[in-house]
């Protein structure tokens, strides 16, 4: 598979099911080299991720794939800006590992908004990643700093034009794309086309 692929899960034979099915599309979160294959979930109230809950370590379970072709650009002469919310992060986690994994010159600003800290997947990694990786930038903002337990000190609200510019400079031509909630996505694909990106 590459970064950004998909893959259907099954779960065979579920504690639990109802009428959506055992069956689930997930992003694939692990990074091709890795060694292993994962998929990051929030665990909401259905019956599927209930029994994701229960099932002990070791279940088998069956995988299809890979699907999709969210797939990163070749053109290492023009960054690649991703726009992340929530669990929408997958796909970049696989992305930006593979590409720290490689080596790789491509640049990367990874803008990544939350409700607030402890409600942020791959935090400290995609932290420690910008230490390492100077082709690589992390902007995370949190929305609900007001219900968190937790200091912060980064950028607060939603991802916005300004906070893309700020990191990105001028006269640069990016490759954006965007992933998480559907009215989220439908906001900065709005964001965006209004600015006069293609």
């Amino acid at each position: 598979y590459k970064a950004g692929h998909t893959m259907e899960v099954t779960l065979l034979s579920p504690p639990e099911t109802d009428e959506e099915g055992n069956t689930r599309t997930f992003t694939i979160a692990s990074a091709p080299d890795d060694g292993d294959l994962s998929i990051v979930t929030r665990l909401r109230g259905s019956a599927f991720k209930r029994s994701l809950e229960k099932i002990p370590l070791g279940t088998e379970i069956q995988i299809e794939g890979p699907y999709g072709d969210f797939l990163l650009h070749h053109n290492l002469d023009r960054p690649a800006v991703f726009l992340a919310g929530g669990i929408g992060i997958t796909p970049f986690h696989s992305m930006v590992r593979q590409d720290g994994l490689r080596r790789s010159l491509r640049r990367i600003l990874l803008f990544y908004s939350n409700p607030r800290p402890e409600d942020t997947p791959f935090l400290a990694e995609f932290r420690d990643i910008a230490r390492s990786n100077p082709n690589f930038t992390f902007v995370p903002t949190m929305s609900q700093m007001e219900r968190s337990h937790l200091p912060w000190d980064g950028d607060r609200g939603r991802i916005e034009l300004d906070l893309n510019r700020k990191h990105l400079g001028e006269g640069v031509a990016p490759f954006y794309y965007i992933a998480g909630p559907p009215k989220m996505v439908a906001d900065l694909a709005a964001m965006l086309i209004d600015a006069g990106v293609s």
